[in-house]
């Protein structure tokens, strides 16, 4: 066998960010194929030509990890916060409740350092893309590329019949500052409360809610539902992830 070669319970556990203990169990359970056949022995010897995987996923280290999360409101978007739960916490409480399968959107986090791209308010929730590709991250919210940021909200108070128009001409936000031209789409609208579709090409703080302040409503719910060519999947729940399929990382490096 060519190359420095490693136990294969160890070459599990490093690959998979998993501990020794775990990579033992996973193997007894048959879960873990070498070069496409099932093994269970974790004395063998492994190299890096060998083709290991667990669960169906290589455990040849990928260079990046792309993660889909549907945010739920209350939880902040940070890495680590000292009063509230954060994203990266519902990570790894995924990961550990999912370490004995890991299916074809499951992941390997081990000692990877992902990171929210961009940020939702605490109490909005929808999609964020979290990942450790600090180049693509940057393209995505550099302000010269305008990706587009689509949210969903519920309002109160009658939308002005010029709001539309305010919107696409960008609207004063105090005297802050002019927002970049954004699409104001009435979904529906009964009883003091609207439904709209709101897509920003840039992200301050709050926004969405400040331009809808200035149209003499107030934002009562708000999810983000898609980024640029990234949607967000519907059959998730609050606080679940999953990594991108190959599909969705073309569409959001197309972006």
């Amino acid at each position: 066998m060519a190359g420095k070669e490693t136990r294969l319970d160890k070459y599990v556990a490093e690959g998979a960010g998993i501990t020794r203990k775990e990579a033992k169990s996973a193997l007894s359970k048959g879960r873990v194929s070498v070069n496409g056949e099932v093994c269970k022995n974790g004395d063998s010897k492994v190299s890096a030509e060998d083709e290991v995987t667990l669960d169906g996923r290589s455990l040849k280290t990928e260079e990046f990890l792309y993660l889909m999360l549907y945010k739920p409101a209350r939880v902040v978007s940070a890495t680590e916060d000292s009063r509230d739960r954060t994203v990266l916490d519902l990570v790894r409480e995924q990961q550990a409740e999912n370490a004995d399968s890991v299916g074809d959107t499951g992941f390997f986090l081990g000692k990877r350092e992902i990171f929210p791209v961009g940020r939702l308010d605490k109490d909005t929730e929808g999609l964020l893309l979290l990942t450790d590709d600090g180049e693509l991250a940057h393209r995505l919210l550099s302000p010269k590329k305008h990706v587009d940021k689509v949210y969903f909200a519920r309002i109160s108070g009658e939308v002005p019949e010029d709001a539309v128009s305010r919107f696409a001409a960008g609207i004063q936000v105090g005297q802050e500052y002019q927002a970049l031209p954004a699409k104001l789409e009435v979904l529906s609208s009964a009883d003091g409360v609207s439904e709209v579709k709101i897509t920003l090409r840039e992200g301050k703080f709050h926004q969405v809610k400040r331009m809808c302040h200035e149209i003499g409503c107030e934002v009562t719910y708000l999810k983000r539902i898609s980024m640029g060519k990234l949607l967000l999947d519907e059959t998730m729940q609050p606080g679940e992830c999953r990594r991108l399929t190959a599909e969705e990382l073309e569409e959001i490096k197309r972006s």
